[in-house]
Parts: C-alpha cells; sequence; structure tokens
C-alpha cells in the first residue's frame, strides 16, 4: 500500500508538518510511505531575498516528484502554504500538469487528503483545503479530512491550527512559529486516518 506525500514549503513549516503526517502513516501495517517535494519555480535569487534559501536546505536534498509517481499511489497526501487563500503557485503548476492523468482517469479511486500552513489564524486554513479538493474531485480522489474523532482540533485553551478539512499549522507573519504539539498531533493523525482507509479500500 503505497502512501505518497507531496508537498511545497519555503521556510520549512510544511516540511515539518509533512514528517508527521508521514509518521502517522507509518503506523498502519503495510503502509510504504514517500515524501516528495513539487518543483520551485522561484529563482535562487528571489528565494535569496525571501531568506529562504537557509530553511530551504533541510530538505533541498528530497527528490521532486513527478506527476507520474500519483498513479502508482494508492493515497496522495498534499500539503501547501496558503496563498491568498489558495494553494501556492509551486502546488498549482505541479497539478496544471496532471492533464494526462484526468483524461485517462488514472487517479480515480486513490484517497486524497490535504493539510496547509498560514501565516495567521484565519488567513485561509479551510479555504485553501476545500479549494484544494475542487481538483482532487475533479481527478477522482476519494477525498478524506481530519474527523473530530481528533479532538484536539477543539481545543481553546491554545491558539491552534487543524480543522475537520485537514491539519495546519500557523507559522506568524515573520515565519516565527513553529507547528506546535498539537497540531502535529493532528498531523500524525491525518497521516495514519488516511492510511487506515486506503488499507480499507486497498483490501
Amino acid at each position: 500500500m503505497k502512501i505518497l506525500i507531496v508537498f511545497y514549503s519555503t521556510y520549512g513549516h510544511v516540511y515539518e508538518m509533512a514528517k508527521a503526517v508521514a509518521q502517522g502513516g507509518e503506523q498502519v501495517p503495510g503502509a510504504d510511505v514517500d515524501i516528495r517535494q513539487v518543483s520551485e519555480t522561484l529563482s535562487a535569487e528571489v528565494l535569496e531575498k525571501m531568506g529562504a534559501v537557509e530553511t530551504k536546505k533541510a530538505f533541498a536534498r528530497l527528490p521532486v516528484c513527478t506527476v507520474e509517481e500519483l498513479e502508482k499511489a494508492d493515497a496522495v497526501i498534499f500539503g501547501t502554504p496558503t496563498r491568498f487563500g489558495n494553494m501556492c503557485g509551486q502546488m498549482r503548476q505541479f497539478l496544471d500538469a496532471t492533464g494526462r492523468q484526468w483524461a485517462n482517469g488514472s487517479l480515480i479511486g486513490k484517497v486524497g487528503s490535504v493539510f496547509v500552513s498560514t501565516a495567521t489564524q484565519h488567513g485561509g486554513q479551510e479555504s485553501t483545503i476545500l479549494s484544494f479538493h475542487t481538483t482532487l474531485l475533479h481527478h477522482g480522489f476519494v477525498v478524506v479530512g481530519l474527523p473530530y474523532a481528533f479532538q484536539e482540533q477543539m481545543r481553546i485553551d491554545e491558539i491552534t491550527g487543524c480543522s475537520p478539512y485537514g491539519a495546519s499549522t500557523i507559522a506568524g507573519g515573520e515565519g516565527q512559529r513553529w507547528p506546535s504539539e498539537n497540531e502535529l498531533a493532528g498531523a500524525r493523525f491525518q497521516g495514519k486516518h488516511v492510511a487506515e482507509i486506503t488499507a480499507k479500500l486497498a483490501g
């Protein structure tokens, strides 16, 4: 059972969440979990001005995903930062290259799920995931979120991401906040939940 985690991260927040998602998925017997990043579209000069060169070194050696790899997976869990309430351009470009997969119907019936990062508490976490679901549904994915069985998404004693649509983290305006343990727990839960559902469908 192949679980593929496909993400884009500028400063490492989404990558940290991706690792937690992978940890959750690996808890399910028979799950083979791989993490891939999508291609960078920004130049080295722009990344330098953004202060992202050093932070991206943490996952620079991770393989870049190809659209063909989606066809080999039983489930794909996508991770993206939010850009004005939508997925980032790098992820959009990757998905826009899946026309052949759509035409062939090669992704129909696979499990799809999404997790995100935003700068602010109400910066589009839910809208990003929901708008991402539109693409997954066009491909015929079976969409899976983060159910309220993960009850920690309802806590109000601390600022936290996560919703029934998927795990999420809040990075802060300067990227100074890293995923909390509660947010990472949500990511692990989502990874395990997706893997469990995939195992049922694959079986």
